[in-house]
Formats: C-alpha cells, sequence, structure tokens
C-alpha cells in the first residue's frame, strides 16, 4: 500500500474520516485494510535463540531458583532516558513477577526523559551505582565516549549485569538500506556507527548482554510489511503497540538458559562465607579481610544484641566514600536536576541542604544562590558562572554542572522563575552496627554493612553476639585498567557471573 493511503486507512480506523469521505472510496480503502498486514500482532521473531539471556544467568538463576522457602531478593534497575520511561517496562516488570512469583523483586526506573548520555553520565553518579542493582536495563541515546563510560563505571563499582538495548527503528531511518558492515560504517551515519560498530564492541568489552533491538524491529517491519510509523506516535517514542513489540523482545531476553549453571551467591563477583564453615570466630570477634566494594550480612535468626563493624581499623560512617548525594531537584519543577553534578572537598555528613536560587535580570543563564546545610548550617554564597566551594568544603559547584533552563523546561516551568529552590540529600551507605530482627518466612535476614567502598583489599572486623550471625557476603566489581595507550580493556575476572 503507498503512502497516501496508508495514512487514510490509519484514520479510518480510527473512524476520524467515516463521514467525510464517498462511500466507493470508503469501501476501495477498506478492501485495502482488510488486506493490510495486521499491525497490532506481535513479532513473530523474538531472538537468536543461542544467544537469548547471555551475559544475565546470576539474575535469571536467581529469580529461577526462588522457591516460598528460600525467596531470593533481585534487584532490577531500568534506566536511559524518554524511550525506558515509557510503559514497556511496565509490562517487563510485570512478566517477571507472574514468571517467577515467589523472587523478592525490587524494580525500579530511574530514567530521566530528556537527558542523553552526555548528562546522564552525572546523574548515574546518584541514580544507578548506589541502587546497586543485580540487573541493569539500559537504552540511551548521545555520546557514545558517555555511554560507555557508564557501561564502565556499572562495571566498576557494582556487581550489576547488563542488559543493553539497541536502538529502535525511528521514523527516520532508512532502515532498509542502511549500512550494517561495522567495517564500513563511520560517525557520519550515526545510526548505523551506534548499533553496528559501537555498541557490539561496548557488549563485547564489558560482557553485557543485549536485545538486538534494531535487527529485531526491521525483521518485524519487513515480515509484516510495516513502515517504522506504525509502531511509533512521533518521529522516535512508541506507541502502545510498539509499547507491547519493544516489551516483547525484552521479556524474551529474559530467560534462565539450560547450559547455565552458576552458584549466584558463589561466582567470583559474589562471594558467599558461611560462620562456622568458611569463618571462624574468636571470642568475640570475627575477622575477615576481602577484595571489593561492599559486604552485607545474613543472619539466621533475630538477635537481643547489635553487631558492631569496623572496616580497615574504622567505623563504616567514617569512611567519606560512603555516603552519596540524592538528585538536585528544584522546587517548582520535575525529577531533572537543576544541578547535574555535585561534589565535594571535605567529608560529608547526612544532612539536607537546600540552595535559594534567584535568577539575574540583566544576564540570561546566570543564577545566584545562598547555600544552608541542616547540620552545617549556612554555608556561603556564589555565582553559576564561577566555580564554587562552600566555606565548609562540603558543596563544590563547577560552572558546566548548571542546568537551570534545561531541567525546568523539561518540567514545563516556562519561564524560569524569578527565584526557587533546591534541595538536596546526603545519605548513608553504610551501618555501623546491626541488630538482627526476626525475618520474613524465605526470605534472607539480610543487611547491607557497606556499599561504595574504594574497590580493593580491607579488613572486616566484627564484634558482639554471633550466634544470631549466619553468613557474610563480599561484593567484587570486575576491574578495567587503563593501558599505556590511556584506552579501557577489559582484565578478565575469575567470574560466571558475567558472560559475553
Amino acid at each position: 500500500m503507498n503512502r497516501p493511503l496508508q495514512t487514510i486507512a490509519r484514520r479510518l480506523e480510527s473512524r476520524s474520516l467515516c463521514f467525510a469521505l464517498p462511500f466507493t472510496t470508503i469501501f476501495a480503502v477498506s478492501c485495502l485494510v482488510s488486506r493490510a498486514p495486521a499491525a497490532g500482532a506481535l513479532p513473530n521473531h523474538l531472538g537468536d535463540p543461542t544467544q537469548l539471556g547471555s551475559g544475565i544467568q546470576r539474575t535469571m538463576t536467581l529469580l529461577a531458583t526462588s522457591t516460598p522457602e528460600h525467596r531470593h531478593t533481585v534487584r532490577i534497575l531500568f534506566y536511559g532516558q524518554s524511550i525506558t520511561v515509557q510503559d514497556w517496562w511496565k509490562e517487563v516488570a510485570a512478566d517477571l513477577k507472574a514468571r517467577f512469583p515467589h523472587a523478592n523483586l525490587i524494580i525500579e526506573n530511574r530514567a530521566l526523559g530528556g537527558f542523553s548520555s552526555q548528562r546522564l553520565v552525572k546523574t548515574a553518579e546518584t541514580d544507578l551505582y548506589p541502587f546497586q542493582p543485580d540487573l541493569l536495563i539500559f537504552h540511551v541515546y548521545g555520546a557514545h565516549n558517555c555511554y560507555e563510560d557508564i557501561i564502565r563505571r556499572t562495571r566498576e563499582r557494582t556487581t550489576a549485569e547488563i542488559l543493553i538495548q539497541t536502538d529502535h527503528v525511528n521514523a527516520r531511518a532508512d532502515w532498509r538500506n542502511e549500512e550494517t558492515d561495522p567495517a564500513k560504517v563511520t560517525p557520519k551515519d550515526w545510526d548505523s556507527f551506534m548499533n553496528y560498530k559501537h555498541l557490539p564492541a561496548v557488549i563485547r568489552r564489558y560482557g553485557c548482554g543485549y536485545v538486538d533491538q534494531r535487527n529485531l524491529w526491521k525483521r518485524h517491519l519487513a515480515e509484516r510489511g510495516l513502515e517504522a510509523t506504525s509502531l511509533l506516535r512521533d518521529d522516535v517514542h512508541l506507541n502502545d503497540q510498539g509499547c507491547r513489540v519493544m516489551a516483547a523482545f525484552v521479556k524474551a531476553a529474559l530467560v534462565k538458559r539450560d547450559d547455565s549453571s552458576i552458584d549466584p551467591m558463589n561466582c567470583g563477583s559474589v562471594r558467599t562465607l558461611a560462620v562456622g564453615k568458611d569463618l571462624e570466630s574468636a571470642s568475640d570477634t570475627l575477622k575477615l579481610d576481602f577484595d571489593g566494594s561492599r559486604i552485607d550480612l545474613i543472619a539466621g535468626r533475630g538477635s537481643e544484641r547489635p553487631i558492631a563493624a569496623l572496616i580497615d581499623g574504622k567505623k563504616p560512617s567514617e569512611h567519606p566514600e560512603l555516603v552519596g548525594l540524592t538528585r538536585a531537584l528544584p522546587n517548582p519543577g520535575g525529577p531533572w536536576p537543576v544541578v547535574a553534578d555535585l561534589s565535594s572537598e571535605k567529608p560529608l555528613l547526612v544532612e539536607e541542604w537546600t540552595m535559594n536560587v534567584v535568577r539575574d535580570p540583566t544576564k540570561e543563564g546566570l543564577f545566584t544562590f545562598t547555600l544552608n546545610g541542616s547540620e552545617t548550617g549556612p554555608d556561603g554564597s556564589g555565582r553559576s558562572d564561577t566555580r564554587f566551594v562552600s566555606p565548609s568544603g562540603r558543596v563544590v559547584i563547577d560552572p558546566d554542572d548548571w542546568d537551570v533552563s534545561y531541567a525546568l523546561g523539561l518540567a514545563q516551568v516556562k519561564p524560569v522563575p524569578a527565584s526557587f529552590t533546591a534541595r538536596w540529600r546526603v545519605v548513608p551507605r553504610y551501618l555501623d552496627q546491626w541488630q538482627p530482627a526476626a525475618s520474613q518466612p524465605g526470605l534472607e535476614n539480610v543487611v547491607t554493612l557497606a556499599h561504595g567502598l574504594v574497590d580493593g583489599p580491607h579488613t572486616l572486623e566484627l564484634s558482639g553476639d554471633f550466634s544470631a550471625l549466619a553468613a557474610v557476603r563480599v561484593y567484587s566489581p570486575r576491574r578495567f585498567p587503563t593501558n599505556v595507550a590511556g584506552k579501557r580493556f577489559v582484565l578478565a575476572h575469575a567470574s560466571g557471573c558475567h558472560e559475553g
């Protein structure tokens, strides 16, 4: 069917033209519609069976081996921009909950519509790594180097498995004729460069799972005789059927493979040490030398007395890297931060910060501000065009990290108000002591003692009542050192957790 008739057919289906066209035209087009492929049909081909589930078998094993008596906790994060915000992710989440009803699923979507990789590489500091996912489902447009930075840092700061989605076909793509040979594509042909050269290289380099969305969409469109617009509500965003198609491809990738036999709690990047078997306590002290960035404690039952911890001879709260920041969110505004990346020169306190911002009426894009910390108190004032270091050293803002007009524009706050506030929190990623409580039936009685440690060798010392302590779990991210050329390369990790 040619494009004008396709347009008429689509509008006929919505009944918008039924009373505007002669009967003979309606009849003719109706015949064409009756012979046209069903745009609402789901794909016949959901991916290469030999590849489905590759790279995510620790997560899928946790899900598939959950029982009423032993419910594994599985943390899944959807991250990206507007495509990931769309409702397809909810169908994927619902499908996982239905297929694995005994798993304790913690699923969040922290995607930010309108944030390409250049911005997302900054917000990942507050959103992604602190979540400590078991599985990251990821898609974003933007600069290829920032994209890779997000993947590399996820590998270096978490033990998450990563499921990368290549780009679906948009309305502007000449998808029937695009170059797919990685030896021939260049950044001038951006879609081809990203999907057939750069992303496959990233997937191999970091051992990720992937959904070959682009080729799957192309095959589906060709088999059904459809144009890309059949699955889109504009040039790039999905319509309802597009969401169903995308969900079908992602759901198909989330499978336990028959050829995979991983112990998800002991597979190199995650190691569980049982008290009394792998760990012996002396008197009221237990000492463990470990290599990693995160420590979990697992109790066998509740206890009336707490267990206190030291890491490298200091309380966890005395490690400055074990606190983090939330997004700097404006009021009025939405989920988009007005300062993309905050930092500090001095150790942070657990507190809430308030920034009072005033727009300069004489110069567009210039803002002045004052700061106040709930524990620190008043902490100086500055301008958005100048690097700011607060008197306490607990707030550092670089001029490049101001993003007021863009963030408020996405929230439909226009024009930028003459004044507004922004708030963020400093949150702990540690416990100095833990008193185990009785757990829910079937669930591990587990707590994260610390996450975000500088990855490397550490010494853990526990003191107190160990009669309730069943095990200690250590998380060791993969490492990607820099070679002499300044480029990143993979150092093989003795683990079955990350396949690729």
